[in-house]
């Protein structure tokens, strides 16, 4: 048959928020949902709780919202572009993790007196059993409500999750305990609960288990929480790459100048940006020469020299003189419209790693709902009546209620994440830790990860018969009057030994150095071509300091005076202390370093041969930076990537693990899983210890959690284990696993 429609070129493509998740398979279900519609491809991250699809031209958005509505969950066009100045953009997320927070402290708050009642016989007061009744009731309707509409929701698309063990362990608890108040003989004046591990059949009747349903709500409600907590920021790396940018500039309209919000500027407008100012958007420079900083995009730690005819990019820094600028590209055109686009697009395709607890109760949860509905029929059909069979039914939900399983993950992480800060190391949430285990390349950027990103004095050459400190001294007074970076470092580093002098005449030779009198002399201060142009002849020793230097890396500065040459001073960006020392730890957890940079190839050599790192790339965009990471993943590596700026962003969020240096901007942090506060490597290596250590924690907690479960299982279906020895067996493996837990206590840094 001839193919009657053309083949489809540009596809459409849009982004949907998903509501109503609440684990990683409603994501799955909802992805094969839209997969299966025609000409259409869709990616669903549970994490951000967003679609990404991409459509036919015969496929409507409707049609894609009708698809994840007919489902069962909620899906929504994407809102317009937010601002900083847009409130509502921030309180949503806060709104929600406070609706949650509430329903688990009204959750607390009510089912500890329960629990506390049914657990002390001294304390069973005469009719103590209709004040738990009272105080229970809104703990599983209130509190259990998000997981009884999840449920509910399953039910109705021939699904089971957690939600749909905790609703029917709940509901049966608190149905069966409503059935023996009111009809059996439990709510009779002076009833008691013995708190006995006695094994034996019993009808029933005279049993409540309203702590058991007020417990297993509370607690995993809690879970719930810490997880919605750790989401709460979805969207916060791009508000804060957008919130980087220049908010007002400076335009010129007929040789006035007039200051505008940068969202008026259009393609073609002149605008001036001053010392210290940010460059509003890219464009072309008409007018001025200066340094610009652009270390935030590019990880370039030297300012670049720029005057008429050269290109700059916006939210650069001007660190030099006054410069007119032609704005050529604006809006999302810009190159930091198009990071913030790289950032968004390597989170969407970044797949949530789902929860342990999860995977398993997608075969666990269908096993123990049809071996409870098995136990209940099988009482009924030897003849035993219903009170019994009843009674082995909901003995065998509530010991496999996930009670120890819901507090699994977040105790661990709680207790990991918090010893966690103590070291200076943010996790993010319990699907970073999965990442760590599997790790075995880490990817390094060099500007504020491996060195300091600030330019320091690192070399200081006299020529003979010349005292170096004298060098320094005079060198530093001129250089202390230059906005300069490099002459900054030279300032501050002669400011560190003495007292400076003052400096008169002083001229800022743009991009070749500075001239200035000190204590008489005529100072000269700058590249080596500047001081051959003003008269000045460098020696053999100076020229190889200077030819050496640059062989390193490093930015050399000679300086004269008199005349003569005096010396040579060489600035770099340093390595930080711990950086070599990371580097050897990194490696024996088996993870192998790769040195990625915007800077150039001489400069990242003579770093990563500081440090011990073989391998090396550099010259790199952005955008490359995130193509140097997939490239090592569709190798078959697991790639953690560590880096601080803006630059980063992307890269951190496509990495299977992202680690950002706290002394970075925000826009890194948002973007990656862990954040080292430290700001050094060594944090980094503590950080993956802590994690798999974490990791390995609710492991072993997921294990025994289960262990004590199922090994009830068998005893509760024989009708050997009423539902009250059930619900002491769930509260003594919930105690195991919050001590387990409590080990990640004692975990220790590698320094110090």
């Amino acid at each position: 048959m001839a193919i009657t429609r053309p083949p489809e070129t540009a596809p459409n493509r849009i982004e949907l928020a998903i509501g109503g998740m609440t684990c990683a398979s409603c994501a799955s279900r909802i992805e094969k949902k839209l997969n299966r519609m025609d000409g259409v491809t869709a990616t669903v991250n549970y994490a951000t709780e967003k679609a990404s699809v991409t459509y036919a031209e015969d496929v409507s958005t409707d049609d894609l919202i009708t698809t994840v509505e007919k489902t069962g969950y909620t899906a929504a066009l994407p809102p317009p572009p937010a601002t900083a100045d847009d409130p509502a953009e921030h309180a949503q997320p806060a709104d929600e993790l406070h609706a949650v927070r509430v329903r688990l402290l009204v959750s607390i708050a009510l089912s500890v007196p329960v629990i506390l009642l049914a657990m002390v016989p001294a304390w069973q007061f005469t009719y103590w059993q209709w004040a738990s009744l009272t105080l229970a009731a809104p703990v599983v309707v209130y509190g259990g409500l998000p997981f009884h509409k999840a449920a509910w929701t399953n039910l109705r698309h021939g699904a089971a999750t957690m939600d749909t063990l905790v609703s029917l362990g709940t509901l049966a608890a608190f149905g069966w305990s409503l059935w023996a108040l009111f009809v059996g003989t439990a709510g009779e004046p002076g009833m008691t609960h013995p708190f006995s591990f006695d094994i034996g059949r019993t009808d029933g009747a005279g049993n409540i288990y309203l702590e058991a349903a007020a417990g297993v709500t509370t607690f995993i409600l809690a879970g719930r929480y810490f997880e919605a907590r750790s989401k709460r920021r979805a969207g916060a790396a791009l508000r804060a790459l957008l919130e980087m940018g220049a908010k007002d500039v400076t335009v010129l309209h007929g040789g006035t100048e007039v200051r505008i919000p940068v969202g008026q500027l259009a393609v073609g407008d002149r605008f001036v940006v001053r010392p210290g100012e940010k460059v509003a958007t890219d464009g072309v420079i008409e007018d001025g020469t200066s340094a610009v900083d652009a270390s935030m995009l590019t990880g370039e730690s030297v300012p670049v020299e720029v005057g008429p005819g050269d290109t700059v990019a916006g939210a650069t820094v001007n660190a030099g003189g006054r410069l007119i600028v032609r704005a050529t590209r604006v809006g999302s055109d810009t190159q930091l419209a198009q990071m913030a686009k790289l950032v968004e697009q390597a989170q969407t395709g970044k797949a949530a790693a789902q929860r342990l607890a999860d995977r398993i109760s997608g075969v666990f949860v269908p096993i123990v709902i049809a071996l409870a509905a098995g136990t209940l029929g099988w009482w009924v059909g030897t003849g035993s009546g219903w009170t019994a069979a009843f009674t082995a039914a909901v003995a065998v939900l509530i010991i496999a209620c996930p009670c120890a399983l819901g507090l699994a993950t977040p105790t661990a992480l709680l207790v990991g994440t918090g010893r966690g800060a103590q070291l200076g190391i943010l996790i993010k949430g319990p699907e970073v830790l999965e990442s760590t285990r599997t790790v075995d390349t880490i990817v390094l950027d060099k500007t504020g990860t491996v060195t300091t990103g600030r330019m320091a004095l690192v070399d200081t050459v006299a020529t003979d018969g010349q005292d170096r400190d004298e060098l320094l001294r005079l060198t530093a007074a001129v250089e202390v009057a230059s906005e300069h970076p490099i002459a900054q470092a030279i300032a501050r580093a002669g400011a560190e030994h003495t007292v400076l002098p003052q400096v008169t005449g002083f001229q800022n030779l743009e991009g070749l150095g500075v001239t200035g009198t000190v204590d008489g002399r005529d100072v000269l201060v700058g590249r080596p071509q500047l001081l051959r142009e003003r008269g000045y002849e460098l020696t053999g020793e100076i020229e190889r300091a200077v030819e050496s230097a640059q062989q390193a890396g490093r930015t050399a500065v000679v300086a004269g005076w008199d005349g003569q040459v005096r010396g040579m001073l060489a600035v770099a960006d340093a390595v930080k202390p711990t950086s070599r020392e990371a580097i050897t730890a990194l490696r024996r957890l088996g993870l192998t370093p790769v040195l990625l940079t915007g800077d150039n190839a001489t400069v990242a050599r003579a770093v990563a041969a500081e440090v011990g790192i073989e391998e090396v790339i550099a010259d790199v965009l952005p955008a490359d930076k995130v193509d140097v990471v997939k490239r090592l993943q569709e190798r078959g590596k697991v790639v953690a990537m560590a880096g601080d700026g803006v630059n980063d962003a992307a890269a951190l969020a496509q990495a299977n693990l992202g680690l950002a240096m706290g002394t970075g901007t925000d826009v890194a942090i948002e973007a990656s899983d862990l954040t080292l506060v430290r700001g050094d490597l060594m944090a980094a290596v503590d950080a993956i210890r802590l994690s798999r250590r974490t990791l390995r924690i609710i492991k072993s907690n997921l294990f025994w959690a289960f262990a004590y479960n199922v090994a009830a299982l068998p005893l509760a279906a024989a009708g050997l284990l009423n539902p009250m020895i059930a619900g002491a067996a769930m509260a003594f493996s919930s105690v195991f696993v919050v001590g387990n837990s409590l080990r990640l206590r004692r975990f220790t840094s590698v320094v110090g």
